[in-house]
């Protein structure tokens, strides 16, 4: 997974075409590390479909802010600068919930992208 550590970076990200989930991390975050281990499974079982970017909370400034992140780790997906769908809420995050949005996402961007 990309890391995303600017703003600059972060806006380039996600004005491709391709669907692009951002997830908002930190290294500090708990329920981040919880995610870890699994994610590189998950980037690898949906990578001919999307492209999956890490976002460091910390790094980027008042991205996180503009995107109305409140709480981590966060999915969003775009497509071509704009947002789709969010998984945002403040409760530690399963495999299974995570595969579900990516799946959800996918879906949304398949009825824009025929």
């Amino acid at each position: 997974m990309d890391k995303i550590t600017s703003p600059a970076e972060f806006q380039v990200s996600i004005q491709s075409p391709r669907l692009t989930v951002a997830v908002f991390k930190a290294d500090w975050c708990s329920d981040c590390k919880f995610i870890d281990p699994f994610m590189p499974e998950l980037e690898q079982k949906y990578n001919d479909r999307l492209t999956l970017v890490e976002v460091d909370v910390d790094a980027v400034g008042d991205v996180s802010q503009e995107q109305n992140i409140l709480g981590i780790p966060s999915f969003v997906a775009y497509t071509d600068g704009r947002e789709l769908v969010r998984f945002v809420n403040k409760l530690r995050k399963s495999r299974e919930e995570i595969e579900s949005f990516l799946d959800r996402a996918l879906e949304v961007y398949l009825t824009i992208h025929k």
